[in-house]
């Protein structure tokens, strides 16, 4: 069996599952895999909205792929300006 000594490294888990509990589950435990399942929901219903589109394939194609070229764009602007001011700031 334990001694008082092993008791001592018991962390409270251990001593709840020895008797058959479990702590209490807080609304953390709940919330994020509902949010988790809600936010794939929302991307894969904008995928498929995006699948039966009015437009063409190939024009819906076209659209996002300039779309992400205007997005990568911004992108390496945004970033190397903000390269330039930190070097400025630090000179």
């Amino acid at each position: 069996m334990f001694n008082a000594s092993d008791l001592k490294n018991f962390s409270k888990d251990d001593v709840l599952d020895l008797l058959g509990l479990e702590t209490k589950k807080g609304p953390t435990d709940w919330l994020l895999p509902t949010l988790g399942a809600f936010s794939v929901g929302i991307l894969l219903g904008a995928g498929l909205g995006l699948l039966i589109a009015p437009k063409p394939g190939a024009q819906l194609r076209d659209d996002l792929r300039n779309r992400l070229r205007e997005g990568q764009d911004a992108l390496a602007n945004a970033t190397s300006q903000s390269r330039t001011e930190a070097a400025t700031r630090n000179v």
